[in-house]
């Protein structure tokens, strides 16, 4: 796939401004994690962050020799798809506003999907229970995904791209959108309850994703949401409020209730070791 000169935003590089955005954001919600805690730490920061950015910056090396050799991001397929009259919106002539929407929209349910699978075929759980295993929820843990997760995503969103032919500039904002949100609906800081309750009816809240990392796995199911929570309440996947209640709620998976997650050597191996089977029958390595 050909790629093209760098798009920009606001004079900016588009790594330049992904980057700008995202230490903005993650500074933001560390704060607001200071000032305003929702719930107390079982580990430091210092340990979990060395852990947890040193999965990103693995990320970001695997990233990066993958797409040396197979030159495809989201960003490069939407480039291909403009300059080769691909997708959906490469062959109508709708209003700019409606083409955004519409591929906003299907682009998070992309994601939403593709998260849903990763909790329910066994291989990719294996993968995806990585980020699960992190005991303490914070904007740290929106990093948290193991690098074989991130370049199936990469794969995942090209495709989706290719297929509606968004413009660029609304693919690099959907990025940065999706990351930020990822970083604010892990954070550790409390909402006012009723400005949660509005909140949540257009986006995932910290609220209403913490409850998808609890340790019981009918709440692990559900809140598979990144950006938009509309997808949650469409499927029937959405679970207000957790059963022992946001303070009292134990997080991390069941198998691993120890210090092991926080240690960066083995949150990378983990993937490739055998689990101890769980006691609850639906888990998906249970059935592998």
């Amino acid at each position: 796939m050909e790629t093209s000169s760098p798009t920009e935003l606001f004079g900016l590089a588009e790594g330049t401004f992904r980057l700008v955005m995202f230490a903005s954001i993650f500074m933001a919600m560390a704060l607001l994690e200071t000032w305003l805690p929702r719930r107390k730490r079982r580990h430091t920061r210092l340990k979990r962050w060395f852990t947890n950015f040193g999965v990103l910056a693995s990320d970001f090396l695997s990233v990066s020799l993958v797409t040396f050799v197979v030159p495809v991001t989201a960003v490069i397929a939407a480039i291909w798809a403009e300059k080769s009259g691909w997708g959906l919106f490469n062959l109508v002539t709708w209003p700019f506003w409606l083409e955004w929407l519409i591929a906003f929209a299907v682009l998070d349910f992309v994601i939403w999907g593709q998260h849903l699978a990763t909790h329910k075929i066994p291989v990719l759980w294996r993968i995806h229970r990585v980020h699960h295993t992190d005991e303490d929820l914070d904007a740290s843990t929106g990093i948290r995904f193991h690098p074989v997760e991130i370049v199936l995503s990469i794969f995942v969103k090209a495709a989706a791209v290719v297929l509606l032919g968004p413009p660029v500039v609304l693919v690099v904002i959907f990025e940065v959108t999706v990351n930020g949100t990822a970083l604010f609906n892990h954070a550790n800081f409390r909402i006012p309850l009723w400005i949660d309750r509005w909140l949540r009816w257009l986006v995932v809240t910290p609220d209403m994703h913490r409850v998808h990392h609890s340790v019981i796995h009918r709440e692990t199911d559900s809140n598979y949401g990144f950006a938009l929570s509309i997808w949650d309440r469409i499927f029937r996947t959405y679970n207000d409020q957790p059963e022992m209640g946001h303070d009292n709620m134990t997080l991390g998976l069941e198998q691993w209730q120890d210090d092991a997650p926080t240690r960066l050597g083995w949150t990378l191996a983990l993937p490739f070791t055998d689990p101890p089977k769980t006691t609850n029958p639906s888990d998906p390595l249970n059935k592998s």
